[in-house]
This record gives C-alpha cells, sequence and structure tokens, in this order.
C-alpha cells in the first residue's frame, strides 16, 4: 500500500487536498516552471486539480521540446 492510498496531500503549497498521484522529484522543475510552489519532500504527491494542471503544461513542453528535436 502507497503513501498516496495512506491519504497523503498534495505537495503544493496551501493545498490541502487528498493526492491522487505521486511523481518522481524529475518533474519539479516542471511544476515550478507551471507556477506551482511546491513543499520539500523526496516524492511529489498531486491532487486531481494540480496533476491536471500539471499534465497539461507539460504535455504542451514536450510537444514542443519534440518540434525543436525534429528539425
Amino acid at each position: 500500500m502507497g503513501k498516496v492510498k495512506k491519504g497523503e496531500v498534495c505537495s503544493v503549497q496551501g493545498c490541502a487536498n487528498p493526492a491522487i498521484r505521486s511523481l518522481s522529484p524529475q518533474y519539479s522543475g516542471a511544476m515550478k516552471k507551471a507556477g506551482f510552489k511546491l513543499s520539500e519532500s523526496k516524492r511529489l504527491f498531486l491532487c486531481e486539480e494540480h496533476y491536471k494542471a500539471f499534465k497539461k503544461a507539460h504535455t504542451a513542453e514536450e510537444r514542443l521540446e519534440r518540434w525543436r528535436q525534429s528539425g
């Protein structure tokens, strides 16, 4: 049983919603670019609202990077 199922809260400062996703710390740079202020921890825990915003920002960033690499 992981920390998300045990009831970990969102890592974004000021948010007390229960987390639905756990991300590795390598995404902390993308989170900061998206405008989130994170609390320090080994893993990033995101609630549904913040995960949706992160996914939207990260997908757009990945698309730009793929275009840059292709040509």
